[in-house]
């Protein structure tokens, strides 16, 4: 409960809205309650409560829908936030996703970069960007769409299960 905080800033990058971000934890503490006793190291809790958030948020964007399933691990900053954690994860992403950010316009380029790529939250983004705070936010959810169909025409099938363990073996190009 002492890192609430850094809990709850965790996942208000990762799925852009605070109110989701606390339904989100408070699901994960309850799960945890189940789960504690699988954790043998005091010391590793920390870490292995990481993971719990980013399986929850894997599971908040299969609900979303298919636009944010190819994105939910592209965010991968976990490293930075817990020591120790989960360090495969982002090659677990399909390689796709930053290779097709050169297709996109390069404003929607930069707003997943710097979102979901970079972690900033859109707030920042969008002072960054000279924009509003909503403009960002409609900017980025037209990135998504247009890596959405990026990524549908060039992995295919890949994209029907969120792009995790690509067999498209990278992008080809028309």
């Amino acid at each position: 409960v002492e890192n609430h905080r850094r809990f709850l800033a965790f996942l208000e990058r990762r799925v852009g809205s605070r109110d989701e971000a606390e339904d989100i934890l408070q699901d994960a503490f309850v799960r945890s309650l189940d789960r504690a006793d699988s954790v043998r190291d005091s010391g590793a809790i920390v870490p292995w409560f990481y993971r719990l958030l980013r399986n929850a948020v894997v599971d908040h964007h299969r609900r979303r829908g298919a636009e944010h399933r190819a994105l939910a691990y592209a965010a991968g900053t976990a490293d930075e936030a817990a020591p120790g954690a989960d360090e495969g994860l982002r090659d677990e992403v399909c390689a796709c996703v930053v290779s097709l950010l050169e297709t996109l316009k390069p404003e929607y380029a930069a707003a997943i970069q710097r979102v979901d790529l970079d972690g900033a939250p859109v707030v920042e983004f969008a002072r960054e960007a000279g924009i509003t705070a909503n403009n960002a936010g409609v900017r980025l959810h037209r990135a998504h769409e247009a890596l959405r169909r990026q990524l549908a025409l060039t992995c295919s099938t890949c994209t029907a299960h969120g792009c995790l363990d690509c067999t498209c073996r990278g992008p080809s190009r028309p």
